[in-house]
């Protein structure tokens, strides 16, 4: 069997700012809606296995389809901004749409659905157009919509199915703005209100049925910091439901009756309990269901609630005298976040999950070696917005990317001791910033520039505790990473002052006196909410999200000013000694390239030439030209100075204008061959075009070549080209191996041969591009190869490679790896199979 042309390493992402949007399933995968995608993650591996893309706006809500017993589950409901509901059937390994339902008038915020009896699928659906619909799908591929509900002007924020017990009735229960939970039975054909529970004092936010030992539980969880649970079971004539022999007080019950075609059934709801816990608003419920150990049905009586006050409690009513008590609270205390939106217990009750106001999962797990107690566990990360730009280091051992959710992340593989294979993480975030970020440049292995919407760039290094851990996770050699001297000179961390944006470097003294003050605080509940300060970690695998919020910044070492206007691209060239910048321009003035120098972080010189914003700059690798492309549809070539002074200076070369201009749109990205004789250039009007030659290689002439043109046929990709990339290791036949991101969401990949006859187009072949699963749901930003050959993890420098083959050399050369950054807030990376392009 051939092997595959490119394979999904990883997928960085998070879960969208909505309460119903993860759901556990019993096989152990989490579903989540990220942007307007569904990923399937399964935490035991810590990878993305799954990315399910169809839906045209925000994923608002995901529900796994539960049955009627404890059978694993073929089927993903979810539903989102653009008002449709999909229903996601497993075939043959691989998620598919099954069914789309379409009805509501606005964004669906709540799903939930169940296999019924009949072999159909009910689905129920609540939106922000005050109605909740129930859906029948059946095997015909056809969604009925046989029921609506109007409330008014009233939401519904949650709803959950359920089987009435003893019957084949389904019973639903809707939570809303109305602070009351509303019950529906469905029965000949007939949607009928069965009650409205009252108690809570605020809007309901979730509401979960669960099935046990022949009766209903259902619990509601509201905004007025409670949570209850509710008792329903069939009544026998005048008999009550059955109880314990304990019971001293009995709750008043309230009954209703459900007339199933020639028999009716009566069956009454009592209030079991009040959860009073949490600080703050109480948004999601969770379930543990049942599961089989052997032959055995477990029914465990576990109740998992989030809040906002930032922590999850799990409940269970007490051996003895079943009074309902918390068992275990995990979260966190203070931070610079907002609390839980929603949560999930695993089918077996060892991990939890909640995620948050900016998307990132939490996860806790049982320890086997302590019982009772509960550690933060690795989980899956990434931004929350677009991400507009990533590089990775020299080495190609890691990715820094940077997006409009304000953050610098850093992404490495973790190699596990006796894991078969590695896995990406985020082990440091090193800046969190006030403006949207929109670029960066990596100067060396542990120093970067970036820019955001602001007129100033920000230079930052790698402190040592960051270098330590990185070596610890990465499995690479630390002697290899810092010299004693440099080891000795570096800050130990950083941190970020209040009201400020700014990294301030932490030096060892800092920490010390910094420990002597905190020893006197926390008298009182406000000293609790101190200003963020760093805590050195020693990690040995990655840090959880709060370990990543507040200890794993970089020091800021220098601002850099000269822009008008909000920064755009960033570019750094190979040996590390030259930062070009470009911001927002709509003038010439402001549209001029800035020359910095990385050894002084002075300004070397001002380019100008454009007429509008430079939308990207590339530097040769040679490092002898600097390329620039424009919103103005013109790019520019710059050359360094020869002979160099003390300081390197570049002058105009050559470049295009309105009447030698080939692209008709905006030039949005652009690249060099890896033997610096071609650059590429990619535009809004679907063209990808090679310009060339110029020199490169072992050419020691002081000038390019004169004259420089399209030396490829025009490659029409049929989408707006967003982004391009020349991969830096040849292909067979000395031939180039590019890859373009369209404005679509898919990546392309494309051999080009300067020997081929472009006239005839010979010269362009497709090596073919990501599959719908693979793609990104919106635009590519961005892509980077990896600067060598190889994956990330297994190269000479890590220990288990030659355990599990990953240490042949010459099978691992066969490989690139490409990483591409998406407004779809993941940040994918492909390993590319170059024997089977």
């Amino acid at each position: 069997m051939a092997a595959p042309v490119i394979e999904t390493c990883h997928v960085a992402c998070c879960a969208n700012r909505t309460p119903n949007v993860v759901s556990w399933g019993r096989g152990g995968t989490i579903a989540f809606g990220t942007c307007n995608s569904v990923a399937l993650y399964d935490p035991r591996k810590r990878t993305v296995v799954a990315v399910l893309n169809g839906h045209t706006g925000r994923v608002n809500a995901v529900q796994w389809v539960h049955g009627l017993d404890c059978a694993l589950e073929s089927h993903l409901v979810s539903g989102g901004s653009d008002n449709r509901i999909i229903l996601w059937e497993a075939q043959n390994g691989k998620f598919k749409q099954s069914v789309q339902c379409k009805g509501h008038t606005a964004a669906v915020c709540a799903v939930d659905a169940m296999y019924t009896v009949d072999s159909q699928i009910l689905v129920a659906s609540s939106a922000s157009d005050s109605t909740v619909r129930l859906w029948l799908c059946s095997e015909a591929k056809e969604a009925e919509c046989p029921h609506t509900l109007s409330f008014g002007g009233g939401f519904m924020m949650d709803v959950s199915l359920a089987l009435l017990p003893g019957s084949r009735v389904p019973i639903l229960a809707c939570g809303g703005d109305d602070s009351r939970v509303h019950l529906y039975v469905r029965s000949n054909g007939q949607l009928q209100k069965a009650m409205s529970l009252q108690g809570h004092e605020d809007w309901v936010r979730g509401v979960e049925w669960a099935s046990r030992s022949g009766e209903l539980l259902l619990a509601s969880c509201s905004q007025d910091c409670l949570i209850r649970v509710w008792r329903l079971c069939a009544k026998s004539g005048t008999d009550a439901c059955s109880e314990d022999d304990h019971t001293i007080i009995k709750m008043k019950e309230d009954v209703f009756e459900v007339k199933e075609r020639d028999s009716s059934s009566v069956f009454a709801l009592s209030l079991e309990t009040v959860l009073a816990g949490h600080e703050n608003w109480v948004y999601g419920v969770s379930w543990q269901p049942p599961f089989y150990a052997g032959d055995e049905l477990q029914q465990p009586l576990s109740l998992l609630s989030a809040s906002m006050d930032k922590t999850m409690i799990l409940w269970a009513p007490e051996e003895g005298s079943g009074v309902w008590v918390e068992q275990v609270r995990v979260g966190e205390v203070g931070g610079n976040t907002l609390g839980f939106y929603g949560c999930q217990i695993s089918p077996d009750g060892a991990m939890v999950v909640a995620h948050a106001f900016h998307g990132a999962l939490h996860l806790w797990c049982k320890d086997p070696d302590k019982a009772g107690e509960w550690r933060p566990g690795v989980v899956i990360s990434g931004h929350f917005d677009a991400v507009q730009d990533l590089s990775w280091d020299p080495e190609g051992e890691f990715i820094l990317s940077v997006g409009s959710d304000q953050t610098t992340r850093l992404f490495t593989p973790w190699r596990k001791h006796h894991a078969q294979q590695e896995t990406w993480h985020e082990i440091s975030r090193p800046q969190i910033h006030g403006y949207d970020m929109q670029c960066l440049a990596t100067v060396g292995r542990f120093q970067f520039v970036s820019g955001a919407d602001e007129k100033v760039l920000r230079v930052f290094q790698a402190p040592r505790n960051f270098v330590e851990n990185f070596a610890n996770i990465s499995g690479t050699s630390r002697e290899n990473l810092l010299t004693s001297t440099e080891s000795a000179t570096l800050p130990e961390g950083a941190s970020t002052p209040a009201l400020g944006l700014s990294n301030k470097a932490v030096f060892q003294g800092d920490m010390n006196s910094n420990s002597a003050e905190n020893d006197e605080q926390f008298n009182s509940i406000s000293d609790q909410y101190q200003e963020p300060y760093f805590h050195p970690l020693s990690l040995t695998e990655p840090p959880p999200e709060d370990h990543l919020l507040q200890n794993t910044l970089w020091p800021e070492v220098q601002k850099l000013y000269g822009h008008g206007f909000e920064m755009f691209c960033l570019a750094s060239d190979s040996s590390k000694t030259v930062v070009a910048s470009a911001c927002k321009a709509s003038k010439a003035e402001h549209a001029a390239l800035l020359l910095w120098s990385a050894a002084t972080w002075r300004r070397l010189q001002t380019l100008p030439c454009h007429a509008l914003t430079v939308t990207q700059m590339a530097f040769s690798p040679d490092a002898r030209l600097l390329l620039a492309v424009s919103r103005d549809r013109t790019w520019s070539l710059w050359s360094r100075e020869l002979p160099e002074g003390p300081e390197p200076r570049f002058a105009l070369h050559t470049h295009t204008n309105t009447d030698t201009a080939v692209h008709t749109r905006i030039i949005w990205s652009c690249d060099w061959s890896p033997d610096s004789k071609y650059f590429v250039t990619s535009s809004r009007d679907k063209k990808v075009i090679v310009w060339g030659p110029c020199g490169g290689g072992e050419s020691t002439s002081p000038e390019p070549p004169p004259e420089i043109k399209p030396c490829s046929s025009i490659l029409d990709v049929g989408d707006a080209a967003t982004a391009v990339a020349f991969c830096p290791v040849l292909c067979s036949g000395d031939s180039y191996l590019l890859a373009v991101g369209l404005e679509c969401g898919r990546i392309l990949l494309y051999r080009w041969s300067p020997y081929q006859d472009p006239a005839g187009g010979h010269d362009w072949s497709s090596c073919g591009g990501t599959d719908p699963s693979q793609s990104h749901c919106l635009a590519v930003k961005r892509l980077r190869w990896r600067p060598t050959a190889g994956r990330a993890g297994r190269g000479d420098g890590h220990k288990d490679a030659q355990a599990d083959g990953g240490g042949d050399i010459e099978e691992e050369s066969s490989w690139v790896q490409l990483a591409s950054a998406g407004a779809d807030h993941s940040v994918k990376i492909f390993s590319i199979n170059k024997r089977a392009l």
